[in-house]
């Protein structure tokens, strides 16, 4: 089954840019819908940050970062990327690279119950 490996997390200033990466192992990355969620600090809910879809290119943003964060694939390294910029401290948490599989065609969920495959998930903490 397919293996997700976070990196890129650390500490940033409020304003900067974060790259993180997901590298995708014993899996090919056209077969699975991946997204990217995080859980703050606080012990909240994880949430919601983005996704893409392996069909059509679709692509969703939770409404906290739509406009700042961008998802997108590197099918020759096999990775699934996540810019961030103009990152703020309310976006500090550990980030979650996730997957699942879905027939061709179907709509790209952003619910966290509908990924199969975890990362365990790296650290970005953004000062103020």
């Amino acid at each position: 089954q397919v293996q997700l490996a976070e990196s890129g997390g650390g500490l940033v200033q409020a304003g900067a840019s974060l790259r993180l990466s997901c590298a995708v192992s014993r899996g090919t990355l056209s077969t699975y819908n991946f997204g990217w969620f995080r859980q703050a600090p606080s012990g909240k809910e994880r949430e919601f940050v983005a996704a893409s879809n392996r069909s059509r290119g679709g692509v969703r943003y939770g409404n906290s970062v739509a406009g700042r964060f961008t998802i997108s694939r590197d099918n020759d390294k096999n990775t699934v990327e996540l810019q961030m910029t103009n990152v703020k401290p309310d976006d500090t948490g550990v980030y979650y690279c996730a997957a699942y599989w879905s027939a061709w065609g179907r709509p790209l969920t952003t619910q966290s119950q509908d990924y199969t495959f975890w990362g365990p998930g790296t650290q970005v903490t953004v000062s103020s």
